[in-house]
């Protein structure tokens, strides 16, 4: 799905990414068909091939991974059967495929969060992963949702999700009665669903943090210099002060993340200084120049 080799770099990976995301990105690529859909398996690819013991399960599937080709489930992650399993669900709307959720996800079936044990009558509790991303978070969404039972016991349900504004990565969101339907009249189970942070093309978070890498060329850090930075509100221009560090971190206040006190949080700019690979003729000798004339003074000769 990344267009990368077996055994790419990780540096490899997150580039490939990152071109094809920004491609796909909701933001970008409007209306275009079928776009929603490849951002979200280029995230699914990009969530195995960026984790090391992920990778190392997708590996093992070969050339048929799509398939599931040599992919055994947990009982956890089984329909009902013989071997005891527990109920099986496919969703539409959660962002991840079904093959995802089983092999890599949290695993659709019954939920640690109560209820549906066996000698109650109500319908199981139901939980799946939800991909959101960060302008979902940033603004809150209604998600439409599809849940199935795979043995085909029950029917399929669709509602309305409400993605809460400044949702926090790893949260648990719960409808009440959307789980498996009751039987015999009996109350339903709930849904639990846990929302995993969609990766973006040009934002990083931590701890709730926003940040995003800006390359600056070497004059502009010196000299410094006025650039334009996303944010998730679009983009806003910025002042880079003179004699800016490489790894340096600037702030724009109140264009990152809700808060869990309901205020907007930080975009923390980091400062990636880029030299040119390859100077020849004229440039050569300016940089030749600023060498010979320039009084800095380098912390091994200081």
């Amino acid at each position: 799905m990344l267009g990368v080799r077996k055994g790419a770099s990780a540096d490899d990976i997150r580039k490939s990414f990152r071109k094809l995301a920004r491609k796909y990105h909701p933001d970008v690529s409007g209306d275009s068909p079928g776009a929603e859909d490849k951002f979200k398996q280029i995230n699914e690819a990009y969530e195995v091939l960026s984790d090391p013991e992920k990778r190392q399960k997708y590996d093992t599937l070969g050339s048929n991974w799509k398939q599931g080709g040599g992919f055994r489930p947990t009982p956890g992650q089984q329909g009902r059967g013989p071997r005891g399993g527990q109920p099986d669900f496919d969703f539409d709307g959660t962002g991840f495929s079904d093959f995802f959720e089983q092999f890599f996800g949290a695993g659709r079936g019954r939920s640690p969060y109560g209820g549906g044990h066996p000698g109650h009558a109500r319908g199981i509790d139901v939980q799946a992963d939800i991909m959101v991303t960060l302008e979902e978070v940033a603004t809150g969404s209604v998600r439409s949702i599809t849940l199935r039972d795979r043995s085909g016991t029950g029917p399929s349900q669709q509602f309305k999700v409400k993605i809460p504004k400044g949702v926090a990565n790893g949260q648990k969101l719960r409808l009440a009665g959307k789980g498996e339907v009751g039987q015999g009249g009996t109350r339903a189970g709930d849904l639990f669903l846990i929302v995993q942070y969609a990766r973006h093309p040009d934002f990083k978070v931590q701890n709730g943090k926003l940040s995003v890498d800006l390359a600056l060329a070497p004059w502009d850090a010196v000299l410094g210099a006025q650039v334009q930075v996303p944010t998730l509100f679009g983009k806003v221009q910025i002042r880079i002060p003179a004699g800016s560090q490489n790894g340096q971190k600037l702030r724009i206040k109140a264009k990152g993340l809700p808060t869990s006190d309901g205020n907007s949080g930080d975009v923390f700019i980091l400062l990636n200084v880029e030299m040119p690979k390859n100077v020849e003729g004229s440039e050569k000798e300016l940089w030749e120049k600023l060498r010979d004339t320039s009084d800095f003074v380098s912390g091994q000769d200081r």
